[in-house]
């Protein structure tokens, strides 16, 4: 079992919200052109993606592809 998280009064101090600007799992599965590159990513990145693209009927690439879509949609504006 996980160790319990034990919560005090104690203030916090200055906090800063980032706001969170990636979208959920869910929201990169959908099609768009492509061109093929080679890419070498740790197996637990892999893991996670292909999770995510199993719980949704779609393909890790695809995940992996909209999340960076996505990322440089942000930063490009």
């Amino acid at each position: 079992m996980k160790k319990k998280i034990r919560y005090s009064a104690e203030r916090i101090g200055r906090v800063k919200v980032v706001k969170d600007f990636l979208p959920r799992p869910e929201e990169l599965v959908f099609k768009e052109s492509t061109v093929k590159i080679t890419l070498n990513l740790s197996k637990s990145s892999i893991n996670f993606f292909k999770d995510i693209a199993q719980k949704h009927g779609s393909q890790y690439q695809k995940v992996i592809r909209n999340l960076l879509d996505s990322y440089t949609s942000h930063y490009s504006q």
